[in-house]
């Protein structure tokens, strides 16, 4: 396979790059590395994350980044207390922190947005 051993990269987009850098960096406790005029950019578990500015930018209705994590009901308490808001879907039955379980209980998911309305998740597995 062409790509199988190279390092990828995720971008998300953002109409204001102040307010992600503070959510991804301050908030949400990214490591900063060198960037350029173009993109901040944020170690994402040894993989470069640029937060892009491009005017205008509508996010996506579904999530575009997500982490997986091995005590979900800590993390999503742990980012609630640094003012991160977890959606809560009507129909999807998911409990009063808003963490999904899959029902056959493989998974939990919990979704929230950054500043522009990107859609973040964690899951457990």
């Amino acid at each position: 396979m062409p790509l199988a051993g190279s390092t990828p990269v995720t971008f998300v987009i953002t109409r204001d790059r102040k307010a992600a850098e503070a959510f991804y960096g301050g908030t949400l406790g990214l490591r900063r590395l060198p960037g350029d005029d173009f993109a901040a950019v944020y170690a994402l578990a040894g993989v470069p994350l640029p937060l892009t500015e491009v005017p205008g930018h509508a996010p996506s209705p579904h999530p575009v980044l997500g982490w997986k994590v091995t005590d979900i009901e800590a993390k999503v308490r742990e980012l609630t207390e640094r003012g991160v808001h977890f959606n809560v879907y009507d129909g999807m039955g998911q409990d009063s922190l808003g963490i999904w379980t899959a029902p056959d209980g493989s998974a939990k998911v919990a979704f929230f947005n950054d500043p522009d309305g990107n859609g973040l998740s964690l899951t457990q597995a």
